[in-house]
């Protein structure tokens, strides 16, 4: 009945021009989508996007979505806005055809857009905007191209029928696109942080600090004290601004050096060497694609999780345990992967079970590589050091070193079942994790407080407090406790991280991960040529 009025009001001339031009936009916009390429755009071919942008207009009989009466709405308009702003998350504007949309707006308004501007203008809006979306939900580059264990979300959202319901109509657009962002609250302490290094860096880069002669240590004269301050003020590891008596490395400026040092995963020692000038000469402009980086794989993780949970930072070496709020409530160092061979992977699942007093069942490859070398070498080895071998029910042997102080796990295991047989533990060799450095394990995460880690998980296991969690670790047989309440634990790899006091703490590429979605992101957009 409604086709019928609206062909009876064009045919008596009765409907605006505006009102013509939106009707006849209706019976432009499927040719348009058919095509799956929209000239108009920088990015013009949406093929892999066709069939959602046309669930997202049948659910709107094909009208436009965007524009009412030849009028952009005021959703249309926040959202133009949210793409010119898209750098604020780490994203890129051109991405979604920020510096056209003026042009654009000016055609539609001007007097008797003709149908095909509306349809062209309203697809392009649609086909930015899920892209945003998508960008914002999942990142713009998957995952799995690494290999990582981060499969096909189960969270993921059917985003044309969000948009369709959550955007066209709504109120603040701006919040809506904020819910698909991921929940942790680092990741939105990175976002607040990447407008301060921004502007740091629009400002220029200083200039390249000379190593001097060899190591600069406090007391030491330095001949680039005045440029080494000056940077130390712009990161804000230094205050103040009144000027330098002399060029003596010292004082307040050690201090600074210290914080800078602590604050780029480095010993505070205040000696500048060089991998304390590599950090100092690295540019701004490098530290915000840092923070761009990092934002992209937290999009990466699963929505769908329950505080309290654990977050590994490899390249920090930290683990961090959070409350139901989402803060940290227990943190401490952690060994993980070697880089040249053993890498722990990025993955998350949920901790389900302790065993307190384990066996160290040897991986194949351990026993084969280093293991049984030494065994040959010295009939003893084995026995002096607590393996045992035993039989397989289909041939063979396998080892495991039995409980105790010598035990390669500790006094206990975390266990969080998955396809990398990774998992947490004690370790005895504690002095480790002294070092700045900590990738010295095959993969599975040696952490430095066990007791406390233990207490923690086991918080809603009546009678487990330290002193009981003690005797567990150094019993003579294993015991398995299942956790009351599941740790949902992610593995993440993230070269930037924001303490809760607005603390801005960068770590290396010991893994090469940056240099890698450097890569897949520079040639991510290929399919949208």
């Amino acid at each position: 009945m409604k086709h019928l009025l609206l062909i009876a009001g064009l045919a008596s001339g009765l409907l605006s021009p505006s009102h013509k031009a939106a009707s006849t936009a209706s019976t432009e916009l499927p040719r348009c989508i058919a095509e799956g390429r929209l000239a108009d755009l920088r990015w013009p071919n949406f093929l892999n996007d066709r069939a959602a942008i046309t669930r997202f207009y049948k659910l709107g009989r094909f009208s436009p979505a965007w524009v009412r009466s030849g009028v952009p709405t005021p959703q249309a308009l926040a959202l133009i806005e949210d793409f010119k702003a898209a750098a604020a998350k780490g994203l890129s504007p051109e991405d979604y055809d920020a510096d056209r949309w003026e042009a654009r707006l000016e055609r539609l308004r001007a007097a008797e857009a003709s149908p095909s501007e509306v349809a062209r203008f309203d697809l392009a809006l649609t086909v930015s905007a899920l892209r945003f979306a998508s960008d914002l939900e999942f990142g713009r580059v998957n995952p799995e191209i690494f290999h990582f264990g981060l499969h096909n979300r189960p969270d993921r959202l059917k985003l044309a029928e969000w948009m369709r319901s959550q955007l066209v109509s709504s109120s603040d657009v701006t919040t809506a696109l904020g819910t698909l962002e991921p929940p942790f609250a680092a990741y939105w302490r990175i976002q607040q942080a990447l407008a301060v290094y921004r502007t740091m860096a629009s400002g220029g880069e200083n200039d390249a600090l000379p190593p001097g002669n060899g190591l600069i240590k406090p007391g030491d004269l330095y001949p680039a004290v005045v440029k080494l301050k000056e940077f130390l003020q712009r990161v804000g590891d230094l205050a103040g601004s009144s000027p330098l008596d002399d060029l003596t490395y010292a004082d307040s400026l050690v201090d600074a050096v210290k914080r800078f040092q602590s604050r780029h995963g480095l010993a505070p020692d205040g000696i500048i060497g060089p991998l304390t000038l590599n950090a100092l000469n690295v540019p701004l402009a490098q530290r915000v694609r840092q923070m761009e980086l990092t934002l992209e794989r937290w999009r990466w993780l699963t929505h769908a999780f329950s505080y309290p949970a654990i977050i590994i930072n490899i390249p920090e070496f930290e683990l961090r345990a959070l409350d139901e709020s989402g803060r940290v409530a227990l943190r401490m160092k952690v060994i993980i992967g070697q880089a040249n061979g053993h890498q722990t992977p990025l993955f998350s699942a949920v901790m389900t079970h302790l065993i307190f007093s384990p066996y160290w069942d040897v991986p194949d490859s351990i026993a084969s590589e280093e293991l049984l070398p030494k065994a040959a070498e010295d009939p003893q080895y084995l026995a002096r050091n607590h393996y045992e071998l035993v039989p397989l029910t289909l041939g063979g042997v396998r080892i495991r070193q039995a409980p105790g102080p010598d035990n390669a796990l500790g006094g206990v295991k975390f266990l969080l079942p998955n396809e990398y047989s990774v998992y947490l533990h004690a370790t005895p060799a504690v002095t480790l994790f002294s070092k700045s450095r900590r990738d010295f394990s095959h993969g599975c995460i040696r952490v430095e407080g066990p007791e406390e880690l233990a207490q923690w998980v086991l918080r809603s296991n009546p009678g487990w407090d330290l002193e009981n969690i003690r005797q567990a670790m150094n019993g003579e047989r294993p015991l398995q406790v299942n956790l009351a309440t599941r740790i949902p634990v992610f593995f993440v790899y993230q070269t930037v991280d924001v303490e809760e006091n607005g603390e801005v703490r960068f770590f290396n590429d010991m893994y090469g991960h940056d240099a890698s979605l450097e890569e897949a992101l520079a040639a991510g957009r290929l399919d949208w040529l």
